[in-house]
C-alpha cells in the first residue's frame, strides 16, 4: 500500500513507522491491546507447561501420552509466537515480522488442538465401549487428522503467501488459499461432531447426561446399567471435550467470516471480535 510520500505501510518492504504513518493504515488497522494479549499469551504458556508436567507425569507411571501431549502443546507454542506477534504489533503496526508471525501462527493453532481432541476421543472410545462405535475407533485419527494436517498446509501456506506478497491482488490469493484451508477445517469439524455425537447416543451417555431420575427408573436396569458407566468425573470430561470441538468451531467460523472479507475489510480489522472470537 504505497503513499504519495513514497512510505509503504503493508508487506515486506514496508517502512512506515508510528513517528510517520497513523495505525489506522496498518493492515491490523489498530495497536493490538497490550493487556489482553499478554494475558493470552501467559495463558497458553501456562497451558503448555501444565500437559507438558502431565505428559512427564503419565510416562514416569508407564501410561505416556506423548501423541496427545505433543500436539497440545505445539498448539500451545504457536499460539504463543503468534501473540508475542500481536505484542510486537502494538509497538509497530507495520511490522512485516510481527504479522507474519500473528497470521501464521494463530491462524494454525487450533489445527494442533483438534489433532488433541481426535486422538482424545478415539481412546475414551476404547475406556468406555468399543463395540457401540460404528467403526474401529482408529479411524478417529486415522481420517480426521490427515484432515487435519491438509487443513493446516493450506492456512500456513496462504498465510505466508499473503505476507510476503506485494500487490492486493497477490494477497488476496494468498488470503484464499487460507480461507480454503479453514473451510475444509470447519467441514472435518462438522462430520466430527456428528460422529461424536451419534456414539455419545449409541453409548447411552446422552441418556444418562439428560434423562431425569423418573425417566431412569421408568427405563428400567439400562438406565441404571448406563449411569453407573459415566460416572461424574467421566460426564464432565466428555461434556468439556465437545464444548471444546465446540469453541473451535464457533472461532473457525469466526475466521471463515474475516478471511471471506480479505485483509482489508473492517471486519478484519474489528479487534474487539478478534479477542472475544479468537482468543476468548
Amino acid at each position: 500500500m504505497p503513499l504519495p510520500n513514497g512510505l509503504i505501510t503493508y508487506g515486506p518492504n514496508a517502512n512506515c513507522t508510528l513517528e510517520l504513518c497513523k495505525a489506522e493504515w496498518s493492515v491490523v488497522g489498530y495497536q493490538p491491546n497490550v493487556p489482553a494479549n499478554a494475558f493470552f499469551l501467559a495463558a497458553f504458556a501456562a497451558s503448555a507447561l501444565i500437559h507438558l508436567a502431565q505428559g512427564i507425569f503419565y510416562w514416569r507411571k508407564g501410561r505416556p501420552t506423548w501423541g496427545f501431549t505433543t500436539v497440545i502443546v505445539t498448539g500451545c507454542l504457536d499460539e504463543i509466537v503468534g501473540y508475542i506477534g500481536r505484542l510486537l504489533l502494538h509497538d509497530n503496526p507495520f511490522s512485516f515480522g510481527a504479522f507474519l508471525m500473528q497470521i501464521i501462527c494463530v491462524t494454525t493453532a487450533p489445527v494442533f488442538f483438534c489433532a488433541a481432541i481426535y486422538v482424545t476421543l478415539s481412546q475414551t472410545i476404547y475406556f468406555i465401549d468399543p463395540s457401540k462405535s460404528r467403526f474401529d475407533p482408529r479411524w478417529f485419527y486415522w481420517v480426521f487428522i490427515p484432515c487435519d494436517i491438509i487443513s493446516l498446509v493450506l492456512q500456513a501456506a496462504g498465510g505466508a503467501m499473503s505476507s510476503v506478497s506485494t500487490t492486493e491482488a497477490a494477497v488476496n490469493r494468498g488470503v484464499d488459499i487460507s480461507l480454503a484451508g479453514l473451510v475444509f477445517q470447519v467441514v472435518t469439524l462438522v462430520a466430527f461432531s456428528a460422529l461424536f455425537i451419534d456414539y455419545l447416543w449409541s453409548c447411552g451417555f446422552l441418556g444418562a447426561l439428560f434423562g431425569g431420575k423418573a425417566k431412569r427408573a421408568a427405563a428400567g436396569e439400562k438406565a441404571a446399567a448406563a449411569e453407573r458407566s459415566f460416572p461424574r468425573p467421566l460426564r464432565l470430561f466428555l461434556v468439556f471435550l465437545f464444548l471444546a470441538t465446540l469453541f473451535i468451531f464457533i472461532r473457525c467460523a469466526y475466521r471463515v467470516k474475516e478471511l471471506s472479507e480479505g485483509y482489508f475489510s473492517e471486519f478484519f480489522r474489528e479487534e474487539t471480535l478478534f479477542i472475544v472470537l479468537e482468543s476468548v
